[in-house]
């Protein structure tokens, strides 16, 4: 019994470990979103850390514009990183954790 809790704490702790793994390993995966018309453009880590923001001279000549497509873009590019980030650490922890019969937490 205290044999298969022990190999169940091992396996806990070996998926935090990928866990965080792949966290660090988030940072380095890109996203970019740009606007329908090009003018504005932003990458993301997959951490959702914004990298580079790049904007045409166009938007900045109107303010209200400007703050739209931030926030239209931004909100794109996070959606986009969220659902990265979310689906690689569902995989992993998935993967590690032990099969305890009634406990199916990521189905």
């Amino acid at each position: 019994m205290f044999g298969d809790i022990m190999g169940m704490m091992g396996k806990i702790k070996e998926t935090q470990a990928k866990v965080e793994a792949t966290k660090q390993r988030l940072d380095t995966v890109l996203i970019d979103e740009k606007s329908n018309d090009g003018l504005l453009e932003v990458t993301l880590t997959a951490n959702r850390r914004i990298k580079s923001i790049t904007l045409s001279d166009d938007l900045l000549q109107d303010k209200e514009m400007l703050e739209d497509y931030l926030v239209t873009v931004l909100n794109k590019a996070i959606e986009k990183a969220t659902n990265v980030h979310e689906t690689e650490l569902a995989a992993v922890a998935k993967e590690g954790m032990p099969n305890i019969p009634g406990m199916d937490l990521f189905k």
